[in-house]
């Protein structure tokens, strides 16, 4: 099914919340999960100002919904005054009591996630479906292996279901209640752990479907494992032209997600022609490149600790640029002579280089003055060339 022929819905787009546009042409959205509990005092002073200068890094960053957790009425009501106080679409993430959609829907919540099987009934689910629909909130029918019906999973215990045919069936029973409410600003998702069942799964779905999908590996593990199983289904599954919003699941921070989906949207842009996509449907891959090094023992500057402290304020650069971090010669000016502007260092200096040519070399004295200064240099020559960062991490 090409692009413009799926549905596309709006979350967003009101009050003073960012509109953000998923299915049919649209780009590409990413979103990552709160990690923490949202408790009342977390809007409150210094820590207040702490929580929404982060949500404004994650969207500097790229990342276009946030998802929180509501387990209690007490959590809506501080979710409701968080999404009062910033531009970012936030979404609701609820399970088992109704109430608590119920209550959300009087902030300027931007999508919840619900499944019907699990809010109460569905007379319940119709309720908060109502709701929905009279607020304009569209609502994200979330299935994975451990949401599916007692009777589902009896037959994918016995053998009679693949773990791909039971997602697709309980999403199926739940798209049936939206559709006796009339209910049609939907998206789907479903996710399981491993890469193949991710894959099987929306590929069903897509196949039979026109509804936005939502893609992702559940429960993926931590960094190395987690980014290496969603870059594997989630790169196929766009290459294949399916996926109109993305999160990128790890047992790591949530900048780590953002910038894991970015990386694997650039790497399917790289590809675009195999994938059937528009460029402007991965435009969230657009951005600084970053390329480095692995350091070895021929290594004079120091990569892994410059990467570290610089590259969420480079990934929040929105200016389509390669940057190099290299530790030696070997690796220095010239095999990164195609980067915009890199790093790198040889003979007791530390070179800052653009398009090949080294534009400064600085004498680092030893102690913790060092990465004041080379930080400060790399500032520099990057507001020299009009590539303008946060000063401060």
């Amino acid at each position: 099914m090409n692009d413009a022929a799926r549905r596309q819905i709006q979350v967003g787009g009101f009050q003073h919340v960012n509109k953000v546009l998923i299915g049919g042409d649209a780009p590409v959205s990413i979103q990552t999960m709160w990690k923490e509990p949202l408790p009342p005092g977390a809007l409150e002073g210094e820590r207040g100002r702490k929580t929404l200068r982060r949500i404004e890094a994650l969207s500097a960053l790229g990342c276009g919904l946030l998802r929180f957790a509501v387990p209690s009425m007490e959590d809506a009501e501080t979710l409701g005054r968080l999404a009062s106080m910033c531009t970012m679409p936030l979404v609701a993430d609820i399970h088992f009591d109704y109430r608590i959609a119920l209550r959300i829907l009087d902030f300027p919540i931007a999508k919840i996630r619900i499944n019907p099987g699990n809010i109460g009934g569905k007379d319940r689910a119709l309720r908060v479906l109502a709701k929905a629909r009279d607020a304009g909130v569209p609502v994200r029918i979330g299935v994975n292996g451990g949401s599916l019906p007692h009777d589902i999973r009896g037959e994918l215990a016995a053998g009679r279901l693949t773990r791909e045919e039971a997602l697709l069936r309980a999403a199926e029973r739940e798209l049936a209640v939206f559709n006796e409410a009339g209910f049609e600003n939907v998206v789907v998702s479903m996710k399981v752990s491993s890469v193949s069942g991710t894959i099987a799964a929306a590929r069903e779905f897509a196949a039979r479907h026109d509804y936005p999908l939502h893609i992702g590996v559940t429960e993926a593990g931590p960094l190395i494992a987690g980014v290496t199983r969603n870059a594997a289904a989630l790169y196929t599954l766009l290459l294949d032209g399916i996926g109109d919003t993305m999160r990128v699941s790890l047992s790591d921070t949530m900048e780590k997600e953002v910038i894991t989906a970015r990386e694997i949207l650039t790497a399917v842009r790289e590809s675009r022609a195999e994938s059937g996509l528009s460029v402007e449907r991965l435009s969230a891959g657009e951005g600084v490149r970053i390329i480095s090094c692995p350091r070895c023992g021929r290594y004079a500057f120091d990569t892994h600790a410059f990467t570290e402290r610089w590259q969420e304020r480079l990934y929040g650069l929105r200016q389509d640029i390669t940057v190099a971090v290299m530790g030696c010669p070997v690796n220095g000016p010239e095999e990164a002579r195609a980067a915009d502007i890199g790093i790198t260092g040889a003979g007791g200096k530390i070179l800052i280089f653009k398009h090949g040519a080294i534009c400064r070399r600085l004498d680092i004295p030893a102690g913790p003055a060092a990465e004041q200064i080379t930080d400060q240099a790399f500032q520099q020559e990057l507001a020299a060339s009009r590539y303008h960062v946060s000063p401060s991490t």
